[in-house]
């Protein structure tokens, strides 16, 4: 029988990533370990400092030690998750973990060792992988290009985009392959303004590819473009004057269908008046605006992680105080938001969203240490998650609220 190894960090390794867990939320400080160098090469963004990128990378190595749902707190598992979560993530005090968890002091200082330890297993098998990786060069070109590489690689991030501007880039780009198949396009007047929330680089390359496909399946011809806005959605409806044999099946297309999808746009594709085809594109406006109110940085962090690939628009407010000045210029869909903050409480928060009549019904989440539902559903509380928070809770609540 063969006996598979899990690779093991050293003592030293372990003492490190203890040490980088202790100032989780200290740049400067995490920006000059050695720790942040070896994992400078994991998937960094260009755009974040090697501090950043570390901070990261230990809350996604805490993050996957989450049990499954349903899994009882006294486990293990579970315990392991919560120490880690409560003391570095949350920021509580061993003494007040201890507290929280029903364990002594002792008793939370060993178990704390020993989820350090899982956290550097997992930074030590991606140092390893990393060291041991095939170089560029070494790879197929098939590897290079595959589609799910290409999506792994993608992070969606939403912003306000001219849908008439993002149009016109991309038919920039086949402008080429137009010339030479003689196809031209035309937009219908009155063209409206349609801005709509979402990732200008991967809406383009969607943009790219259908009007490739479009070109590809005529010749000689003109695609007209009508463009309409609607309370919820922007739609594009792009008209062939000639029926086409349907090479035009985009619910099956690799590239097409998992980019329309990660977006949340709806593609049909049928004959039209006058025996026309029609391409038909429905954008929504933007996706559901979460606030997450918390006064816990790397929490917050989290939570916009969590929410990434649901179509969700983050705002972020780091007191009681920042969140009611949002709330003042911004409605949101839903609102995540922390009890226990220094200047404006959460408690007070709930009740002004309450009595405002823009936000008297929001779907209002607390996020608490203190576990007192029953005080949260008083105050006017849509739902009550006690801290630490997992991924499935903040999505189930949101799911169950109607919001993603």
């Amino acid at each position: 029988m063969i006996e598979l190894m899990i690779p093991q960090p050293s003592a030293q390794f372990i003492d490190d990533v203890k040490v980088a867990l202790e100032h989780l939320y200290d740049f400067a400080f995490l920006q000059k370990l050695d720790l942040a160098l070896q994992l400078a090469e994991s998937n960094k963004r260009p755009s974040q400092t090697v501090g950043h990128h570390l901070r990261r990378e230990l809350i996604e190595a805490i993050e996957a030690l989450s049990p499954e749902p349903g899994v009882a707190a006294h486990t293990p598992d579970m315990r392991q998750y919560n120490l880690l979560q409560l003391h570095y993530v949350e920021g509580l005090t061993v003494q007040e973990v201890g507290q929280r968890l029903g364990l002594s002091t002792r008793q939370t200082h060993r178990s704390l060792r020993k989820a350090e330890a899982s956290v550097a297993t997992i930074l030590w098998a991606k140092v390893q992988s990393l060291a041991t990786a095939v170089p560029p060069n070494d790879l197929s070109a098939a590897q290079l290009s595959s589609v799910q590489a290409e999506f792994a690689q993608l992070e969606t991030t939403l912003q306000p985009t001219d849908l008439g501007q993002l149009l016109q880039e991309a038919q920039k780009a086949v402008a080429p392959l137009a010339q030479a198949r003689a196809v031209a396009f035309q937009r219908e007047a009155p063209w409206p303004r349609l801005v709509v929330s979402v990732d200008t680089a991967v809406s383009r390359q969607l943009l790219v590819s259908l009007l490739s496909r479009l070109i590809q399946a005529t010749q000689q011809q003109t695609i007209t473009i009508q463009g309409t806005l609607g309370e919820e959605m922007a739609q594009l409806t792009l008209w062939l004057p000639a029926p086409q044999p349907l090479a035009l099946n985009f619910v099956a297309d690799k590239v097409i269908a998992p980019l329309a999808e990660r977006l949340g746009w709806l593609i049909e594709v049928g004959e039209g008046e006058n025996g026309r085809y029609q391409l038909q594109l429905q954008i929504p406006l933007h996706g559901p605006i979460v606030l997450v109110v918390d006064d816990n940085q790397g929490l917050v962090e989290l939570l916009e992680r969590y929410l990434t690939g649901h179509n969700c628009r983050v705002i972020a407010a780091n007191s009681g105080k920042e969140g009611l000045e949002i709330l003042s210029r911004t409605t949101p869909d839903a609102i995540i938001l922390d009890a226990m903050m220094p200047d404006v409480s959460g408690w007070d928060v709930l009740q002004t969203i309450r009595t405002r009549v823009e936000t008297a019904v929001t779907p209002v989440i607390i996020c608490s240490v203190f576990n007192d539902p029953e005080l949260a559903y008083a105050l006017g509380a849509s739902h009550f998650i006690s801290k630490p928070v997992s991924r499935d809770q903040i999505l189930t609540a949101l799911r169950q609220l109607k919001v993603v």
